[in-house]
């Protein structure tokens, strides 16, 4: 992919926030009948040992399933868009449009006709064959075709919130995105299975296009970049001794991207990313929005950054005192709240996260009723 700089400050940068939300009852409904019906395609495909991977339960929550993730903290919500809200408005407000995407509703005190909202459904950008999704990875594989998209966009999660002053230098820079390129082993975690699946579908896809070589190579200062953490630098030193992908490592915080990215993969993998979009729920089949961030850097089209820097980065427990520490202080340019599934006092720990949010991100912003 040609390099296309642009001056500073001459680029309008998008946000995309998928979000689940709240759901109805029609919703679970419809959940639960696919879940049966994927229950049997994955009984077909594994044969009868698939029922003993079956999740979702309390006895087994802690195991991965080899075909299927659907559990209940996948699709939980806690209620925190508005504060992701003020989060951005107060510290990003240059901001051109933020793109919500959900699969229907909207809470009720979001100002849906706001100039600088467009709330997305999934059927106004995915294709109607592989509706309905429940699947967060699906979602990603389609963002270039949500309408009125700008080409420099930033993705985000809802567990990803701003804490202090951001600019477009800090996501873009003459209109390259800005990334961490670390290649790294694909590691078999027993606590997170699935990722590990999709990361090595992503390697084995990357390696059909680019020389592992040929790119180290070509753009050495991308991989030995001097401002990379040290782990990673050692990293991408050690990976010049092998000559296959082993994996690339991820960074879990705002994903830089342009439009461009996505339709060259289209155009090169189509079958590919048509055959991970019929996976209704997160699988071990699936592609995500890290398959694209990867070509970009193994293109070349990147500027070297250390992403971790900016990032506090937490798993919620019951017991969050660091968390709420950092957010407090707000160090960090942004922090990931990640649910992993340790919250076993759900309703508390929701209380507590509210109270120091609403500490936090006080101001109501101009998206609020």
């Amino acid at each position: 992919m040609e390099k296309k700089k642009f001056p500073e400050n001459s680029i309008e940068i998008d946000f995309v926030l998928p979000w689940l939300g709240e759901v109805d009852e029609s919703w679970r409904t419809q959940r639960r009948e696919w879940e049966e019906k994927e229950a049997r395609r994955n009984k077909k495909f594994y044969g009868e040992d698939a029922d003993s991977m079956e999740m979702g339960t309390q006895e087994n929550r802690g195991q991965e399933n080899r075909s299927q993730d659907n559990r209940e903290e996948r699709f939980r919500d806690w209620e925190l868009l508005q504060y992701w809200f003020r989060s951005v408005e107060k510290y990003a407000p240059w901001v051109r449009k933020i793109h919500l995407i959900t699969y229907g509703p909207v809470p009720k005190w979001l100002v849906e006709h706001h100039p600088k909202l467009q709330v997305v459904r999934h059927q106004d950008y995915l294709p109607e064959e592989i509706l309905p999704t429940f699947n967060s990875s699906v979602l990603e594989l389609y963002l270039h075709k949500i309408p009125d998209l700008r080409e420099h966009f930033v993705l985000f999660n809802d567990d990803l919130f701003l804490t202090k002053k951001v600019t477009q230098e800090d996501f873009f820079h003459q209109g390259l995105p800005r990334d961490l390129l670390a290649l790294q082993p694909v590691i078999a975690n027993p606590q997170n299975e699935m990722m590990s699946y999709i990361y090595l579908n992503h390697a084995c896809l990357l390696a059909r296009h680019f020389d592992k070589r040929a790119c180290m190579k070509a753009h050495p200062g991308q991989f030995l970049h001097l401002g990379y953490p040290l782990k990673h630098w050692v990293y991408n030193a050690l990976e010049f001794s092998f000559p296959q992908f082993t994996g690339l490592g991820e960074c879990h915080g705002p994903g830089a991207f342009q439009k461009e990215t996505f339709l060259q993969v289209w155009q090169q993998e189509k079958e590919a990313l048509k055959l991970a979009s019929k996976e209704r729920f997160r699988s071990s089949r699936d592609l995500c929005q890290y398959l694209f961030r990867d070509w970009q850097k193994l293109s070349g089209n990147f500027v070297p950054t250390n992403m971790l820097c900016p990032l506090g980065y937490f798993e919620l427990e019951d017991n969050n005192a660091k968390l709420f520490v950092a957010l407090r202080r707000r160090k960090k340019k942004w922090i990931c709240i990640n649910d992993t599934g340790k919250v076993t006092r759900v309703e508390e720990v929701k209380r507590q996260l509210h109270q120091v949010m609403e500490e936090v991100f006080s101001e109501k912003s101009s998206f609020e009723i």
